[in-house]
């Protein structure tokens, strides 16, 4: 007998199940259940495309048994099996990203932490919040060893050599004293029907059945049989008017993980020259894995109701990973690879009509029921903008998917609403973007001129916002212009004004940049600001612009890219610029100079670097004033 100590994070989980109380116990029953038909699919898939499994038999079925005396229930699959490193492997340790995302979610509030249990079944260790021992015996399929693993949830497990007559896994728990609600047949089969009812797998527990009297018998009697107590037919093969929203919702559990209801569904069967089907959810919240660069795959991929795999992210692009549900196809070959997949000329087909069909019964929804729409975007809407640079063919689809913050709105408003609005002679469509909070940005320097003008603007402060936008050039007819480079035309009146004005404070610019020195590119007038003093630029024509914005795309800011320097804009018409530009106190203007670029990064939102500093010279310039 081997002894083993389970990883840091599966101890965790443990001590979890075993000292908090949880409403929603039953969920173990889905998980185990869920983790045998996983074992049939895998050994499914292996018979029909590897030659070491040809001679293997597969008869799919999955039992439970109660023993009342005992006080145990077993849980059986006739499935892939494990080996010794197997379970090691599996359930000695956490080898998927959601169950650490799990952890990481985690609070110390039992209530709280209890819905996440229901959110996210933790798989195998659920059952600890029934058992208080646990056993697994399980023979891999083509070998002849079979092994027990045990474990009391402590901090170590045992494995040992066992007996098993044939390949598959089963799944003993010893029940806790006040655990005995789960020795009830109705109980469990009650359970089976609200969660796995559609697992494509039969599966079967003992019954206790009235038989009626025969002739020349005086009464009846109670027989045990063992019955079937699952549809096991394959939600996705049936006709969409054959099943029931409740039989959508159940089967959503069963393949989520998630005891929340789905947000929708959507269920096609396409015909013709490509035959597939598929069968897509929204959940009603974020998986927790969902900004992990390792998150899980909800999607299955089946080929003729044969498992192939669901752990490919190339069936679904990235910024639709929160879908859950199943593809299965009867033109694509059994013994697929990976590599193949994700190359194959069907599977790109079926991947780029899928992509349309789901965006474009979002976009139904968003017509049609506002607040269900709602509630989307608050989950996935961040998610959604992933698409505007990675799936450029549906990039104005996706556009007309998000809900924005805009300037002469308090409230986000849907852009095609917003592109109604847009001027139809010039056809530009404004925005600014920063990583800061909604208010600071709406009252950013830049937007001073579109304020006085009325001119309503896509006011972007989402971090996603600052790496996608950028990159949006156009939308239908119209153009995506910064605020930064618009050009808003002044009369010729204006301009000659302007001109003068600007002509006017040229020595005064010269001793700003004198003053400032490489902490800018350069100073210049601007007549765009209406309120503000200064306000900063970037030049879009520096060398290191573009780069600074691949590595922003990247993730990667910072390091040993040189920061750019910026343009210090000054506006001619403020009163404080008048005043400084007629002074001659050369000591003022190098104080005034320096407080007025700190000004216009605090409006950017960027952080000072010598603050000490700026307090300083505000405090000489404030002296000289009293």
């Amino acid at each position: 007998m081997a002894k083993h100590q389970f990883q840091t994070e599966v101890s965790q989980i443990l001590h979890l199940m075993i000292h908090s109380l949880y409403s929603n116990k039953e969920i173990f029953v889905r998980e185990l259940v869920s983790n045998a038909s996983d074992a049939l699919d895998k050994l499914n898939m292996l018979v029909l495309t590897d030659e070491k499994y040809k001679g293997v038999a597969f008869n799919p079925r999955i039992d439970i048994a109660l023993d009342k005396e005992a006080k145990t229930i077993t849980i059986s699959d006739t499935g892939i099996g494990m080996n010794e490193s197997d379970l090691v492997e599996n359930l000695g340790t956490i080898a998927k990203s959601g169950t650490k995302a799990f952890l990481e979610q985690l609070t110390g509030d039992q209530k709280k932490d209890s819905k996440l249990i229901g959110q996210f079944g933790v798989g195998f260790y659920a059952s600890f919040m029934v058992a208080d021992k646990v056993e697994v015996i399980s023979r891999k399929a083509g070998e002849e060893n079979a092994y027990k693993w045990s474990s009391m949830a402590g901090s170590e497990y045992e494995i040992e050599p066992a007996s098993r007559e044939s390949h598959g896994t089963s799944i003993i728990m010893h029940l806790k004293e006040d655990e005995s609600e789960f020795l009830d047949g109705w109980r469990i089969e009650n359970i089976i029907k609200k969660y796995s009812n559609h697992i494509p797998f039969p599966i079967f527990m003992d019954k206790e059945e009235w038989v009626a009297p025969k002739e020349g018998e005086e009464k009846g009697h109670n027989e045990i049989v063992n019955k079937q107590i699952n549809k096991a037919n394959a939600l996705w093969t049936i006709s969409k008017n054959d099943i029931t929203d409740e039989e959508y919702k159940d089967f959503y559990s069963s393949i989520a993980h998630d005891s929340g209801e789905p947000l929708l569904w959507m269920h096609n069967k396409a015909e013709g020259s490509l035959e597939y089907t598929t069968l897509f959810y929204v959940p009603s919240k974020a998986p927790m894995d969902l900004y992990r660069v390792d998150y899980q795959s909800g999607i299955k991929l089946y080929i003729n109701r044969v498992f192939i795999t669901d752990d490919e992210k190339e069936l679904m692009p990235t910024y639709l990973r929160f879908l859950r549900g199943v593809i299965d196809s009867a033109d694509l070959p059994l013994n697929v690879s990976r590599e193949i997949l994700q190359s194959n000329k069907v599977m790109a087909k079926i991947k780029n009509a899928s992509v349309k069909k789901v965006l474009g019964e979002l976009a139904k929804l968003a017509e049609n029921d506002a607040a269900k729409y709602d509630a989307f975007y608050k989950e996935f809407g961040n998610v959604l903008k992933e698409g505007l640079y990675s799936d450029f063919g549906n990039r104005e689809k996706i556009l007309e998917l998000l809900k924005l913050n805009t300037l002469n709105s308090d409230t986000p408003v849907m852009f095609g609403d917003f592109v109604k609005n847009v001027d139809e002679e010039k056809k530009e469509i404004y925005y600014i973007t920063a990583k800061m909070s909604l208010s600071m940005l709406k009252n950013s320097p830049a937007l001073e001129r579109f304020k006085a003008k009325g001119i309503d603007v896509l006011v972007l402060n989402e971090e996603i916002d600052t790496i996608v936008f950028p990159m949006v050039s156009e939308y239908n007819e119209y153009k995506f212009v910064n605020v930064s480079d618009a050009k808003l035309e002044a009369s010729e009146e204006e301009k000659k004004e302007q001109e003068e004005k600007a002509k006017g404070l040229e020595s005064f610019v010269g001793q700003l940049e004198n003053a400032l020195g490489e902490k800018v590119k350069k100073v210049e007038t601007t007549f765009d600001l209406t309120e503000s003093a200064v306000c900063l630029k970037i030049d879009k024509e520096d060398p290191g612009y573009m780069m600074a914005q691949m590595m922003k795309q990247f993730g990667q800011m910072g390091g040993d890219i040189p920061p750019i320097k910026p343009i210090l804009q000054i506006n001619p018409n403020h009163e404080l610029i008048k005043k400084l530009s007629d002074s001659a106190d050369m000591n003022l203007i190098e104080d005034a100079a320096h407080v007025l670029l700190d000004q216009a990064k605090l409006y950017e939102g960027e952080t000072l670097e010598d603050t000490a500093g700026f307090i300083a010279r505000l405090n000489r310039i404030m002296a000289k004033a009293l």
